[in-house]
């Protein structure tokens, strides 16, 4: 079981067999579905627990992550729906994450806290994985799934709305796209050794960048359709054969 997407619920009728599975971990209990897919099996874990019911600064992140590599899993894909403050991104697009900016304030962000293992550092040069990256984009290109490009993720606290002094800094820092829940999920990936990539759908503009305000209506008109997109999108990738020797993910902690 080697292989998961992680993002939202309701697309998971894609596989022959399904079933559910409970993962006790030392951060807590958390609960997968697991897919058949071609005879592989893929784990979905929905983000923010069931029924979406869990706001964004209170995701148990560690518990998520250690379970699925309590499952064996070493390849992950995420969606994350994300504001745009680059106006070459309109909502409805589907953006690649390449890097990150960590404006979150008070989430546990690793799992290595010092003691008898001593201090733990991981090299974030390569915060997503190439490997996983060129997969998708393949897979895109094969079924004629436009990507609009790449974009650097911010990601904010939550769970209000930034204002629009917080987005001008940080597209002044070289922001694309601002979110909620990839930090610190990419870096517990990595530091549990597993490739992770994440891509982005455009879900509205952030404040500021366009006079109209966020409503909840275009939100989900701009997300219509686009997670089950992506996510067949990973679920072709994901078939396809992996090998973590094209990349550095399960190498990247640097014990001082």
């Amino acid at each position: 079981m080697e292989k998961a997407i992680i993002g939202g619920t309701g697309v998971y009728d894609v596989g022959e067999e399904t079933y559910i599975k409970m993962v006790n971990t030392e951060y807590g209990e958390v609960q997968v579905e697991v897919v058949k897919v071609k005879g592989e099996e893929i784990v979905f874990l929905p983000r923010h627990g069931k029924g979406h019911s869990v706001p964004p600064h209170l995701i148990n992140y560690r518990a998520n992550m250690k379970a699925l590599s309590e499952l064996g899993v070493k390849y992950i894909y995420a969606t994350v729906a994300v504001g745009s403050m680059n106006e070459n991104y309109v909502p409805g697009d589907i953006v690649v994450i390449s890097d990150f900016i960590d404006f979150t304030k008070s989430r546990p962000m690793t799992f290595y806290e010092g003691g008898k293992e001593g201090v733990i550092h991981t090299d974030m040069s390569d915060p997503y994985c190439k490997n996983l990256r060129n997969v998708f984009y393949s897979m895109a290109k094969r079924e004629n799934v436009p990507i609009k490009g790449e974009g650097v993720y911010v990601c904010t606290e939550g769970p209000r709305f930034e204002t629009a002094s917080e987005i001008k800094m940080y597209r002044k820092l070289g922001g694309d796209v601002v979110g909620m829940t990839n930090v610190p999920e990419v870096v517990l990936a990595k530091e549990l050794g597993m490739c992770y990539q994440a891509v982005g759908i455009i879900s509205n503009w952030c404040t500021g960048v366009e006079p109209t305000g966020i409503t909840i209506h275009d939100i989900a008109g701009a997300m219509e359709g686009k997670k089950e997109l992506v996510t067949n999108l990973f679920i072709n990738a994901l078939l396809e054969e992996l090998n973590q020797e094209n990349c550095t993910c399960n190498s990247s902690l640097i014990k001082l």
